[in-house]
């Protein structure tokens, strides 16, 4: 059985070799653990400083390309190298490399594919008072649309099966850590939560830039996931909402018509023909974005396929 441990990195010069030296040489369950560092186009000497601190792999991006494409790439990685489980953490030493049996026992003993490292929220100094409460708030929304038990969707310190890896595709550029949770519970991979440790704050967090942005940009990813992996709920639901409002209208403009007043609610007839039309067209959309997400399905199977090809993966399943 291998470990390899992957950090995606950007410009984590100042950080990295702290980050490295909390990191296991041993793991139970594991015969090998080895490190790999995603250089993600960083100008500094991030990837000399890998080397230098005993990194076994270092892939490097030529220019930035995002943390969800540097995560993929170790991914990929990991699977060529042979990883059995792949545990995934940040370079800025924010979780406790201790906890990383933690999070690998669930997969070792066939309970899980996905592990997520659940941080204490509430106990986390650095983190605002807002920041702490958007936390719950979006792990409740994650956990909801993709009907997992996730207690800190955010948390970046997880791991992965081998199996699993081969499954998981990001769309989104901007992080990965929200969408991989959605689709692995969208595609009934076994996801839990342990809870992990952190360490102190060595320096501001890159990705939360502006609170606003990343409420945004997670409620948008929230959403896309949820119409990639449910469109025909999602369009069905959007759908009867204008179906319903249509009803209501037309009852209404029936009623005045019945009473001898219907000449002056015409308006009515026209709203209630508008929305029912629109929410058929919905409907419809939703039912073409099914057909679309049964073929996905289908194409995620043999892309599964071909990894086990690619990869020369002789695992028993």
């Amino acid at each position: 059985m291998k470990l390899i441990i992957q950090i995606p990195c950007l410009n984590e010069a100042q950080t990295l070799a702290i980050a490295l030296a909390d990191l296991p040489r041993e793991v139970r369950g594991f015969d090998s653990v080895e490190w790999l560092v995603i250089d993600d186009g960083s100008s500094d000497d991030t990837a000399q400083i890998a080397i230098a601190n005993g990194v076994d792999h270092v892939v490097r991006h030529s220019v930035n390309k995002g943390l969800a494409e540097a995560f993929m790439t170790g991914l990929d990685a990991c699977l060529r190298l042979g990883a059995d489980v792949i545990v995934n953490t940040d370079a800025d030493n924010q979780y406790n490399g201790a906890d990383i049996p933690c999070l690998t026992a669930p997969i070792i003993a066939g309970n899980a594919e996905i592990v997520i490292g659940a941080r204490p929220i509430g106990e986390t100094e650095h983190f605002s008072w807002i920041k702490k409460r958007l936390q719950r708030v979006g792990s409740w929304a994650v956990r909801v649309a993709s009907r997992t038990d996730v207690a800190d969707a955010p948390s970046g310190f997880r791991a992965i099966s081998r199996e699993a890896a081969m499954r998981l595709n990001v769309f989104n550029a901007y992080t990965y850590t929200l969408e991989t949770i959605i689709q692995a519970g969208q595609s009934n991979m076994r996801v839990v939560s342990v809870p992990i440790r952190t360490n102190p704050d060595l320096r501001p967090s890159r990705l939360v830039r502006s609170i606003y942005i990343y409420v945004k940009r997670s409620l948008l990813t929230i959403l896309r996931m949820f119409i990639i992996y449910r469109p025909l709920a999602f369009f069905a639901w959007l759908g009867g909402v204008f179906g319903f409002a249509g009803f209501v209208a037309g009852v209404r403009f029936l009623y005045y018509y019945i009473s001898g007043s219907g000449e002056g609610h015409i308006q009515s007839v026209i709203f209630s023909a508008l929305c029912i039309l629109v929410g058929l067209i919905l409907f419809m959309m939703g039912l073409i974005g099914d057909l679309i997400a049964t073929n996905r399905k289908l194409l995620e199977r043999v892309d599964v396929r071909l990894q086990h090809l690619e990869h020369h993966d002789n695992h028993v399943k």
